[in-house]
């Protein structure tokens, strides 16, 4: 493993991290091979900074991987530059630290294997972990509807809720996405469902002759 830093460098550190992010984890061959080619100003910096930590270690390129590249904001210069009615406007001309490390193939390969062997032998512990736990309860089964009810909520489904007064087809799909199905559904509405309805549809005209006239229906159907 070997280190290179270059200091109070003059380029922006957001733009630089934009390089630094593309080139970490690479090749330090292929990462040169790149930075040769982008037309930003600090991908020429960065470059200088892998060949001297690769040289700093007595390495070849293709033989280490850049395992960290960071850039730090360093000083900030400020300059000024005169402007109409003997006023000015300040320049801040900002600077950088660039931080590379690189490390041979072999012990980056060799470090990923050991992270692999433990989390290997991690997978039987936890796994031995979750057999020692007692299961988990079976959820209770489902009771079989009663036939009468079945009857009941298919009856009230073929149920024509524009049929009632005042209710159209929009106001009837309202009140069956709420739950309301059927004409026994509407005329046994409590005032609190009434309200409820009216403050979230605002139902136009009175919601009594609508129940009135569903009751209507329920007597029909009852006879």
């Amino acid at each position: 493993m070997s280190k290179a830093t270059l200091k109070f460098i003059r380029v922006s550190p957001t733009k630089a991290r934009l390089i630094a992010r593309e080139v970490q984890g690479m090749n330090a061959e292929l990462a040169l091979a790149a930075l040769e080619f982008m037309p930003n100003k600090a991908a020429g910096i960065i470059a200088k900074v892998i060949a001297s930590a690769v040289a700093n270690g007595d390495f070849e390129p293709e033989e280490v991987i850049i395992t960290s590249c960071r850039v730090d904001k360093a000083a900030v210069m400020k300059r000024w530059r005169p402007r109409a009615r003997g006023t000015a406007t300040r320049i801040i001309k900002p600077t950088a630290h660039i931080f590379v490390e690189v490390t041979e193939g072999s012990a980056v390969e060799s470090a990923k294997a050991a992270a692999k062997e433990a989390t290997k032998k991690a997978a039987p512990e936890a796994e031995k972990k979750a057999a020692g736990k007692p299961a988990a309860k079976k959820t209770a089964e489902k009771k079989p509807a009663d036939k009468k009810t079945v009857a009941k909520k298919a009856a009230a489904k073929d149920d024509d809720l524009t049929k009632i007064k005042g209710i159209g087809k929009v106001y009837a799909a309202k009140l069956q996405a709420e739950g309301i199905e059927g004409f026994e559904a509407v005329a046994n509405m409590t005032q609190e469902q009434i309200d409820m309805m009216e403050e979230k549809y605002s139902f136009k005209g009175d919601f009594k002759d609508s129940i009135a006239d569903a009751k209507n229906f329920v007597t029909k159907k009852e006879a």
